[in-house]
């Protein structure tokens, strides 16, 4: 999930529950007063009932008037006169059936109220010189439920439409916090080993963002420093290295050609020009795992169609080792020819496919080799089989490390470069390599490339 949807579902989240909140807390309060003040208007209409019921000194009439004309007639409004008897063993009459609680707490506190959906019920004791009495009201308030019912709908709409809001706000807000790191992901995203030079825009303030931009500038820095020095080394050493080299392999070969040269001289320089193509191998393997590590751009890409790829590796390797046996399996060709061409650097691929091949040679001590050439959706594979001494399965996850060699790899000849320029050749390709071996049994590696069409 990106962050930008993260901030707004946050957003969104906080706004969501602050609102519930909110409407909650208006509705309780909106309620209690609404309660309270039916409740206080009941008890009002307690005491009037009380004075005009239970007071013979008073006037009834007088009270009543001011009833009738100052107070507003409640719905289904009754009032209840309750004389308490103390020669009755329940001490008075019920006349309405309520918990037993309304009627205690008025006979202890003086007064309570009660209510039950829409029906409310206001009591009170009163002592007079006649006796105890128990006045209650009881009335319906569907005026106020109604307020309320409107209130519900009211705060129902406007909650949905403030979470509305509150989406499209968190959108904005995302937006425009994440819009900066946008920014600096597509310029880094257009930086590549053609362009290190390039720097992003440096953003005012002093602010994360603005510290993140200074950094990837600092690192832009010593990337690009890195890459000029492996650029110089490559470049040097592809002509300081080779230029004596070869002069070590000219001077050796026009020895061998003198006639009279003893055998103990023919023998050490024999021994000296295979040296020196060890150490070519070497320096061209070392120099192809440098050369790998920039970006494909510069190399010399073409089109290349991957079966005529493995019939000049086959050929190379075997002027190289003349008594290898290499079979080409072609019974997985796809009827599509273009379905076999790849965007490459031949040089590069030839190399790659050949140091695993010639692997399976030297592993297998040349038993016979299979390559497999299989059109997979919209990749090609190159399977490479051999009956080898195979490799540990604990250190198969090693064998792409530079210099790492096997621990059952002491009788043959080998410096670990092979392998981790293949892997680093076929990244370059946007590939991969998949490996499957067993001790003793031999060893099966994949080369999956992508297909041109």
């Amino acid at each position: 999930m990106k962050i930008q949807t993260k901030i707004t579902l946050l957003f969104f989240s906080i706004s969501t529950i602050g609102l519930i909140l909110l409407n909650a807390s208006i509705f309780y309060f909106v309620s209690e007063f609404n309660f309270e003040d039916f409740f206080e208007r009941l008890e009002s209409r307690v005491n009037l009932a009380a004075r005009i019921n239970i007071y013979p000194n008073s006037s009834p009439e007088t009270y009543h008037e001011i009833r009738t004309r100052y107070l507003e007639k409640l719905e289904d409004e009754k009032d209840y006169i309750i004389k308490l008897d103390p020669s009755e063993k329940e001490g008075f009459r019920r006349p309405l059936d309520l918990p037993e609680k309304f009627y205690s707490n008025i006979l202890s506190r003086g007064k309570d109220r009660f209510s039950d959906r829409n029906r409310f019920y206001a009591g009170a004791l009163f002592n007079t010189a006649y006796g105890q009495y128990i006045v209650i009201v009881a009335a319906s308030d569907p005026y106020g439920f109604k307020e309320l019912a409107d209130l519900k709908k009211v705060l129902a709409i406007s909650f949905f439409v403030s979470i509305i809001l509150a989406f499209i706000a968190g959108k904005v807000f995302s937006h425009y916090t994440i819009k900066p790191v946008g920014a600096i992901i597509s310029s880094v995203k257009s930086i590549t080993a053609n362009n290190l030079h390039s720097r992003l825009d440096e953003v005012k303030g002093k602010d994360e963002i603005a510290e993140l931009a200074h950094t990837f500038n600092n690192m832009l820095t010593r990337l690009e420093t890195a890459f000029e020095t492996q650029n110089n080394f490559v470049s040097n050493a592809s002509h300081e290295l080779r230029t004596p080299l070869a002069i070590i392999t000219s001077e050796t070969e026009y020895l061998l050609s003198r006639p009279g040269l003893s055998k103990e001289a023919e023998k050490s320089a024999q021994a000296v020009l295979a040296e020196a193509g060890k150490l070519e191998h070497i320096l061209t393997s070392l120099l192809g795992l440098a050369q790998s590590g920039f970006d494909g751009k510069k190399q010399n890409w073409q089109k290349i169609r991957v079966d005529e790829l493995i019939w000049q590796v086959v050929d190379s390797v075997k002027k190289i080792e003349p008594d290898s046996i290499i079979d080409i399996d072609y019974s997985a060709l796809p009827e599509d020819e273009s379905r076999l061409c790849i965007d490459g650097n031949v040089n590069l691929l030839h190399l790659a496919v050949s140091n695993i091949v010639m692997n399976g040679c030297k592993y297998s001590n040349n038993q016979p080799v299979r390559i497999k050439i299989i059109a997979d959706s919209n990749m090609v594979i190159i399977s490479v089989t051999d009956q080898g001494i195979g490799i540990p399965k604990q250190e198969q996850q090693h064998v792409f490390e530079p210099f790492f060699r096997a621990s059952n790899t002491s009788e043959f000849e080998g410096y670990g470069i092979g392998l981790p320029l293949t892997l680093n050749i076929i990244r370059l390709h946007k590939g991969s390599i998949g490996i499957r071996s067993e001790e003793k049994m031999g060893t099966e590696m994949q080369i999956l490339l992508p297909c041109s069409v």
